[in-house]
């Protein structure tokens, strides 16, 4: 089942790392804002998990047909995590924003709930990094039988 190079391995490492960074957001979100919603945190384990499987499921596509160019695992799965990050701020704006100034304080420049996209590009390079390297990539992972 985890052959090498494998898609099953892909997203079972993207869903590992990312639950793994879900789990870190769950335990510490109380002690940088300690009236956080419950939801919030079960929330963010939940996200980041489902943004390992996503980078993970999106390594098969190593070339875009449209557009004619490659497309490395760097640029997949920053695309993807940034992506991915972009589209919770508009779930969660009012949330993120009281985060980020319950950490960073108020008036920081830094209080924009967008400031979650890099994060969320630096998190897909980490999960598509260790995706690629232990399940491979492209029409390699998925069987020829199918």
């Amino acid at each position: 089942m985890f052959n090498n190079p494998s898609l099953m391995t892909r997203i079972a490492v993207g869903k590992s790392i990312g639950f793994l960074i879900g789990l870190l957001g769950f335990i510490a979100a109380p002690y940088f804002m300690p009236d956080v919603d419950p939801m919030l945190r079960w929330g963010l384990l939940f996200w980041y998990t489902t943004v390992g499987a996503v980078i993970g499921l999106f390594g098969v596509f190593t070339y875009h047909p449209l557009l004619q160019f490659p497309l490395p695992w760097w640029f997949r799965s920053a695309l993807m995590g940034g992506w991915m990050n972009f589209v919770l701020v508009f779930f969660a704006h009012e949330k993120i924003t009281a985060m980020l100034v319950a950490v960073l304080g108020e008036g920081s420049a830094f209080t924009s709930p967008f400031m979650i996209v890099p994060e969320g590009v630096v998190i897909g390079l980490l999960i598509g990094f260790c995706a690629t390297k232990i399940g491979g990539e492209g029409k390699a992972t998925v069987p020829s039988d199918i």
